[in-house]
């Protein structure tokens, strides 16, 4: 949703789960002469809106080819026997919504196994990038590491605290005027 969402408009990505459904809406329409049933079939040059956030992901190794995600989606679903998600243009932006599986009822482990995948993975790579601006700069305090990373201090603290408990870094001093050491 980061890469795709039209930032130059006043709306907010909104993600909403109900019982049977979970509707996933960034603003910002498809790219001019772009259709869902071109997105569908796969017929269109992928064009990404913003294209230094889509390198950023691309370099990370979290996005595989640019242009490529509606089909591995749709792949993916498939694979699972899960409904075909349904995309749609609403208002200013654009919809992917999930259905429940009525027939395997499976969709409520899947959201919960993608959830927590996605958590722990974004977890384990934010304590990464913390460890290598501890080891850039030890003094580095938990407000600067939140700034750096946009995320809230409270964030952070709880991914120190993750990293304390598994033995990764250690805090040597006074609170203020202390270092980072990764162990």
């Amino acid at each position: 949703m980061i890469i795709h969402r039209d930032y130059r408009l006043p709306y907010d990505s909104v993600v909403k789960i109900f019982d049977d459904k979970i509707e996933f809406y960034n603003p910002g329409k498809l790219p001019e002469g772009i259709t869902i049933s071109d997105l569908l079939s796969g017929n269109y040059k992928s064009t990404p809106r913003n294209r230094k956030i889509a390198d950023f992901f691309k370099n990370m190794g979290w996005i595989e080819k640019y242009g490529s995600g509606i089909s591995r989606i749709r792949r993916y679903f498939r694979e699972a026997e899960l409904p075909e998600p349904e995309f749609k243009l609403i208002s200013e932006g654009f919809q992917v919504t999930v259905f429940e599986n009525t027939f395997f009822d499976e969709t409520k482990n899947v959201t919960k196994n993608v959830t927590e995948n996605v958590t722990k993975n974004v977890t384990e790579n934010r304590g990464s990038k913390i460890m290598d601006l501890m080891l850039e700069q030890p003094s580095v305090t938990t407000k600067q590491i939140a700034e750096i990373l946009n995320v809230s201090k409270r964030t952070i603290i709880r991914d120190i605290d993750k990293l304390k408990d598994k033995g990764q870094i250690e805090y040597i001093g006074p609170a203020r005027g202390g270092y980072w050491k990764i162990k």
